[in-house]
């Protein structure tokens, strides 16, 4: 009986010793389960990051969609008094203008009849180193314009100066009567410039110092007038730079001639038609006017005009004809 009991102990021991190893180590793998886990929770994670850095790179934000602009045509008036000058080139200046309807109905109601038989007139001043009120200029000119002209090219025949130009009238009395008054500009120079630089000079002692070092006779030497004289004639003849005589240089000759010529069309109708010149539709004015500037080469150029009623009842068309011949 007690064999039968102390083998039945042993036996119990055994299995609770087994029980208990097979504990431990199941304990001791489930950390480095998890610790497994963990690396590989960690590895995704890093992954699925770089996935979507990835993506992002390549990200593209939805884009408006388009709407194409329509170009605007720039308004013919702007309803200011106003005149622009601009220069060309050394010879040439251009300037336009814009007079409101209001300013001309004041004029006509302030000089009555003088103001219909008046001359538009552009009177160019010569305004070179002045400070210009109006009446100083240093000369000036009047070019009759035409009533229907809102821009000109003048001539100034005057490179670097400049210039002003006023917008007036011109009475039966010889009165001038200014309208508007542009701006002030300076023309370029057509030329080499005939500002010179001033002559500088320097002692006598210290020049013969320097060109007594020049031509070896030392920082101390005593190099008296004579020889001073001599160095100086040196510098500007043949005999101490070079034994061959100066080759006189020949001066180019600056003469010379340019011609080109422009051409202006204008006129009115009814401030309601369409007019089409040489098939284009123009603008016209608010009072019907229109004036336009063709570039004239040589040649036979056909400028048909062609004005339709409102109504389209009624139109018009005339054609200049104008023939440029250069020799």
């Amino acid at each position: 009986m007690r064999k039968i009991l102390k083998k039945s102990k042993e036996a119990l021991i055994k299995t609770i010793s087994k029980a208990k190893s097979k504990l431990r180590a199941g304990l001791k793998r489930k950390p480095a389960a998890a610790k497994v886990s963990a690396r590989q929770a960690a590895k995704t994670a890093v992954g699925l990051d770089e996935t979507i850095i990835a993506n992002t790179k390549f990200y593209q934000a939805p884009q408006a969609p388009f709407i194409p602009v329509r170009p605007q045509e720039l308004p013919a008036f702007y309803d200011q008094d106003r005149i622009i000058l601009q220069v060309r080139d050394p010879h040439w200046l251009h300037t336009y203008w814009e007079v409101r309807q209001k300013t001309l109905e004041d004029l006509r109601h302030r000089l009555g009849d003088d103001f219909s038989r008046a001359k538009k007139v552009l009177r160019v001043y010569d305004v070179t180193n002045i400070m210009f009120n109006g009446s100083n200029a240093n000369r000036f000119f009047d070019i009759q314009i035409n009533d229907f002209a809102s821009s000109w090219y003048v001539d100034t025949a005057g490179p670097g100066r400049a210039w002003c130009i006023d917008l007036g009238l011109m009475l039966p009395d010889g009165r001038f009567i200014t309208i508007l008054r542009s701006n002030v500009v300076q023309t370029p120079l057509d030329g080499p410039s005939w500002v010179t630089d001033e002559e500088w000079m320097i002692p006598d002692e210290m020049f013969a110092r320097l060109y007594g070092m020049g031509f070896g006779l030392g920082k101390s030497s005593p190099v008296g007038g004579a020889w001073q004289q001599r160095i100086k004639e040196g510098l500007f003849s043949s005999g101490l730079s070079s034994g061959s005589p100066v080759k006189k240089q020949v001066k180019e000759r600056s003469f010379w001639l340019k011609v080109d010529c422009e051409l202006i069309v204008y006129g009115a109708t009814e401030p309601d038609a369409k007019v089409t010149v040489q098939g284009a539709p123009i603008k016209l004015r608010p009072d019907g006017t229109f004036t336009l500037r063709y570039y004239l080469p040589d040649g036979k150029q056909v400028i048909p005009v062609k004005a339709v009623a409102a109504d389209k009842l009624e139109e018009r068309t005339i054609t200049p004809i104008v023939t440029r011949e250069t020799k």
